[in-house]
């Protein structure tokens, strides 16, 4: 058994043991000693836009003429080795910690002064020199909206725009099918394939376009108010030579907010993206729950669609295959949902000038993004794109479909036409043979009112103007007593 190596580490509180090789120090050490509460530390983009924040403060710092070039050149290049993804195991501090997410501030701003002094061969301090001009008050709120503009910009609207382009595809290639609608999961009149997936396209590109007008409030950003909104300790310029330095790093346009104070003491910007991002999940879940009716059976169930089979669905069932993607989707879904309730309940945590609840609005934020990104991406590749349709179980189901008798309302009346549909239920018949028993509608003018393609089509026109002059006879006449 081997023991750990520790070393002393000074704070404004004394001294800590730190591990020997950890690039953390005492504040980092303090948090890591004080927060058990989960498994969950903070996400890897968060972590990201931390270091995103620091390079621009240390370039803008210098631009100023208050931090020396050759240790802004060293901040700045021991933040592009965690942007690159290196040393991410540095920063091991719980989502529950601190509200302000101090913890995580001085976790960032430790190993970025750790890794500089080494690269410059002289100290570099967290709070003096990579903390300059900054706040953990203004540094946090900005890094969550730094850090879901990224994912979002990056992988949840392609993402999205993805499953509306397969959606399209799928129609193009199915859409003219016609197949038994339902509502209240009952039999309804006919619809499309077409019509279908365009309902479900739909909702995808509602729900991006409210991602979408969501950014522009994310983009405008905290930095620069420091410790309650008023800029304490910033240069007067720093706010303003920010905003383009960070853009330029990012490829992302960010601004600086109109209202510090807004930022600081609340998250609306952050309540309203998720917001958003439930309407997404809401998509989703439907899509997903829609592809299980579908695909339900072989032999019980609708079996309208065949989702393709990708493991095998039971332990003890031989041969059995579950719709896997559309439930782990709809199951991310759900999360979501659940995700948004506690963003909502951290958002009314502004108390005074700033929130505390900030680490556990970045944690649930950005996993909606994730989860939404992904959910997106698999329901596209794995289950939309590949589905086949079971045309002779759609057959079979429109030719017995009573509600087709909708369409003779105008022609016989409500009541006859109820009185049909209950006939052709009863005996399992379908509609068009009762309809020619009970009526005096000839066959040929039936198979034209009935036909389920042209029950789709809007307006209807031909079978309205059709039933109009049918109609113009007295319904006693087309009914036989």
């Amino acid at each position: 058994m081997t023991t750990q190596a520790f070393r002393i580490e000074k704070d404004s509180m004394g001294e800590v043991c730190v591990p020997a090789n950890a690039l953390y120090q005492a504040q980092t050490q303090r948090a890591v000693d004080n927060f058990h509460f989960s498994r969950h530390t903070m996400p890897v983009m968060f972590i990201k836009a931390l270091a995103h924040i620091k390079q621009a403060a240390a370039i803008t710092n210098a631009q100023l003429g208050l931090l020396q070039g050759d240790i802004a050149d060293a901040i700045v290049e021991a933040t592009k080795q965690i942007i690159d993804g290196q040393h991410l195991n540095q920063f091991p501090i719980d989502v529950f910690q601190t509200g302000s997410g101090t913890s995580s501030n001085m976790n960032a701003n430790e190993v970025i002064a750790t890794i500089a002094s080494a690269l410059l061969g002289d100290a570099v301090s967290p709070n003096d020199h990579v903390n300059m001009g900054q706040s953990s008050n203004d540094v946090i709120p900005t890094a969550i909206q730094v850090s879901a503009a990224l994912m979002i910009e990056n992988q949840l609207l392609p993402a999205l725009i993805h499953l509306s382009h397969t959606l399209q595809t799928k129609r193009e290639e199915i859409g003219g099918v016609v197949k038994t609608g339902r509502t209240h999961l009952m039999d309804a009149m006919p619809v499309t394939f077409g019509q279908e997936l365009g309902g479900w396209q739909f909702q995808v590109n509602h729900a991006k376009q409210g991602i979408e007008r969501s950014l522009d409030v994310i983009k405008a950003l905290a930095q620069g108010g420091t410790a309650v909104g008023t800029g304490i300790n910033a240069d007067p310029r720093f706010a303003s030579a920010f905003a383009p330095n960070l853009s330029q790093a990012t490829g992302l346009t960010f601004t600086i907010s109109e209202n510090f104070f807004f930022n600081l003491s609340s998250q609306d910007a952050m309540v309203s993206l998720s917001g958003q991002l439930k309407t997404a999940a809401v998509a989703i879940m439907k899509i997903a729950n829609d592809l299980r009716w579908m695909n339900s059976g072989p032999l019980a169930g609708l079996s309208e669609i065949e989702i393709q089979g990708l493991q095998p669905g039971s332990s003890i069932m031989p041969g059995k295959v579950n719709p896997v993607i559309p439930e782990a989707a709809a199951m991310a879904a759900a999360q979501v949902i659940g995700n948004d309730t506690t963003v909502t309940v951290a958002g009314q945590s502004g108390n005074f000038q700033l929130n505390v609840m900030l680490p556990v609005i970045a944690h649930n934020v950005l996993e909606s993004i994730e989860l939404m990104s992904n959910s997106a991406r698999a329901l596209a590749d794995k289950a939309i794109s590949t589905f086949s349709v079971k045309r002779v179980n759609l057959d079979v189901a429109l030719a017995k479909n009573p509600i087709l008798v909708t369409v003779l309302n105008p022609v016989i009346g409500y009541l006859k036409a109820a009185e049909i549909a209950k006939k052709a239920y009863k005996e399992g018949r379908s509609i068009i043979d009762v309809a020619e028993e009970e009526t005096d509608l000839d066959r040929e003018t039936l198979t034209r009112l009935l036909d389920p393609a042209k029950l789709t089509q809007d307006g209807l026109a031909e079978n309205d103007n059709q039933a109009g002059d049918d109609h113009n006879k007295s319904i006693g006449h087309s009914i036989r007593r």
